[in-house]
This record gives C-alpha cells, sequence and structure tokens, in this order.
C-alpha cells in the first residue's frame, strides 16, 4: 500500500514517427507534471520519458531538442521498431529505479491526461495498478469499433484475463514494474500479463479524444498481429501463412459443398464424385487449419529459446 504523499511519477510515452505529435505531447505532459507538483500533489522530481522507437522521420531529433530545454523530459532510441509493447517495457525497465510509479500512454494524447491526477490519487491511496478505462468508443470507426468487440469477446473464450476497453494507459507502481521484469517471455502481451501479476487495483474512466496530428500507426494488419499475439503470445510469419492456407482450403471446401449440392439437384453430378471430393476437400483443409496453429506455438517455441533482447537502447538523454 502507498503511503507516499507526494510520490515520484513517471510518464512514460512511446513514438513511433510521431514527429507531428512530439512538441505537443511534450508541452501538454510537461505543463501537466509541473501543475501536479505545484499542487503538491507528485514531488518535483517527477519526469517525462519520451521513447522512440525506431522512428525513419524526424522524431529523435525533436525528442532531443525537447529534453535539453526541459531537464523533466528524458529521452530513450531504440536501435530499430521493436514493436509498441517493447517500447513501452524500454521506459518502463530503465526508469522503474527512479521513480515510484509509472504511467503509460500513447503518444498521440487520444487517451485523457486529465484523468492522470485522479490515477496518482489512486495510488496514493493504495493501488498499484490504476487502469485507464475508456467509457464509450464513438471516436472510433464501425468497422474498428466492431473488430474490438469481437477482439475482446474473443479473448474472453480463450480464457484471457483483460479489461474491456482498456489499452495500454495505466499507472504501475515500482513493485509491479519489479514482478513485470521477472517474467522472461520475448513478447509480452502487457494488457494480460499486468492483470495476472496481482496486487490491488482500481480504474478511471474517460472519453477518448480524437487525434490532434498525423494518422494512427495501427494499420488493419498490426491489429490483426495484436489480436493474435494475445492469444498466442507470439507470432511466426511462414507457419500464419500454412495456418492461413489451411482456412482458405475449408472456405473452398464450404463453397464445392453448396456447388455440389446444386449439381445434386440439377441432375449433372457424376456419379461417386460428390461423396469422394468433399470429405477429401473438408479434411484436408482442416488439418492444414489445425497443423497452421501447432505451428504457431512451436514457433512461440522457436521464439523463447533464443533468448534474444526484446529491445536494444541506441542513445539516452
Amino acid at each position: 500500500m502507498s503511503l507516499i504523499k507526494q510520490p515520484i511519477i513517471g510518464i512514460v510515452s512511446p513514438c513511433f514517427n510521431e514527429e507531428e505529435n512530439v512538441k505537443s505531447t511534450a508541452s501538454k505532459l510537461t505543463n501537466l507534471l509541473s501543475d501536479l507538483i505545484q499542487r503538491n500533489i507528485i514531488s518535483e522530481k517527477s519526469i517525462l520519458i519520451l521513447v522512440d522507437d525506431g522512428s525513419v522521420d524526424n522524431t529523435w531529433n525533436l525528442i532531443n531538442e525537447q529534453a535539453h530545454k526541459n531537464s523533466k523530459i528524458k529521452g530513450l532510441k531504440l536501435s530499430k521498431n521493436f514493436g509498441h509493447q517493447n517500447a513501452l517495457l524500454a521506459g518502463l525497465f530503465n526508469f522503474n529505479n527512479d521513480v515510484d510509479a509509472l504511467i503509460s500512454i500513447d503518444a498521440d494524447l487520444q487517451d485523457d491526461i486529465q484523468v492522470i491526477e485522479e490515477m496518482i490519487v489512486k495510488f496514493k491511496n493504495g493501488a498499484d495498478t490504476v487502469y485507464g478505462i475508456r467509457n464509450e468508443r464513438k471516436t472510433d470507426t464501425f468497422f474498428k469499433r466492431t473488430t474490438a468487440q469481437l477482439f475482446y469477446k474473443l479473448m474472453l473464450l480463450m480464457k484471457v484475463n483483460l479489461l474491456y476497453n482498456h489499452a495500454d494507459f495505466r499507472l504501475c507502481s515500482k513493485r509491479v514494474i519489479q514482478s513485470l521484469e521477472g517474467y522472461n517471455e520475448t513478447n509480452l502481451f502487457l494488457r494480460g500479463i499486468i492483470p495476472s501479476i496481482g496486487f490491488k487495483s482500481d480504474t478511471v474512466t474517460y472519453n477518448r479524444l480524437d487525434r490532434s496530428a498525423g494518422e494512427t500507426k495501427y494499420t488493419l494488419g498490426k491489429m490483426l498481429s495484436f489480436a493474435w499475439d494475445g492469444i498466442t503470445s507470439f507470432s511466426s510469419f511462414p507457419l500464419k501463412l500454412v495456418s492461413t492456407l489451411g482456412f482458405l482450403i475449408f472456405i473452398f471446401c464450404i463453397i464445392m459443398l453448396f456447388y455440389a449440392l446444386y449439381a445434386l439437384v440439377i441432375g449433372s453430378t457424376v456419379p461417386g464424385w460428390l461423396s469422394t471430393v468433399l470429405p477429401m476437400y473438408f479434411l484436408g483443409g482442416i488439418q492444414l487449419f489445425c497443423f497452421g496453429i501447432i505451428g504457431e506455438y512451436v514457433g512461440k517455441i522457436y521464439s523463447e529459446v533464443k533468448h534474444r533482447p526484446r529491445f536494444i537502447i541506441e542513445e539516452k538523454i
């Protein structure tokens, strides 16, 4: 239980090709920290950590510039694009010893920073983890809203412990991050791992805001990959192709089933063709699909036994 009256807070924000948002993000978050410091809610040692996840635009130069203007801003530059989750881990692990709690938030600031004060109050009242929960998804497109709902239902079906409408906007105490460091998986699915750590938790709710500039870096492909990683904790692209091939063959089998039934009705089918070909299509598709699923987990094991680093830091400010 936290008994710290003025905790040292760190805000971690992963950035990938966010040159249009970096200055605005740094300004808004440092202003928030300054306001909380002036009102004696947090310590004057509180900091903002901007993590450049291998951006190919001017993001790192802007982070460097902001850090030299404001001593509260710290910067991490990863050697390449390791992905959002690993960039977030880099910030959490590298600065955990300097603070009492860390708050993660995306650089586009679509998550409402005004509830950060409420997060800190709940941390001071004893919560080790405080989750930011969206009230609704009105700002999402119909497609994104529908697929997100399907994602949560699928994760629930797979017995994955997730909070509905929670992304990576959360506060974690020092001991939660220390416990997280003990998870040695190559690819951590933080939305599922952190609730499994335990300790006292709480939530805050907010309305998600529109993106102020630039475009989202979560393309449809990235969202699908992220959802799949949430189930398997890792994915291997060549083995995914096998799984996809099996699924396509299965769909083809269903189409052929309707065609065969149609041919049977009109009397143009060859005797014995239906009973021979359809089972072959069906069983072949199912087998390839199942082999693909098994292959996903074999690929996960293959990745884990290599123990490659989740991120490599090129530069630190």
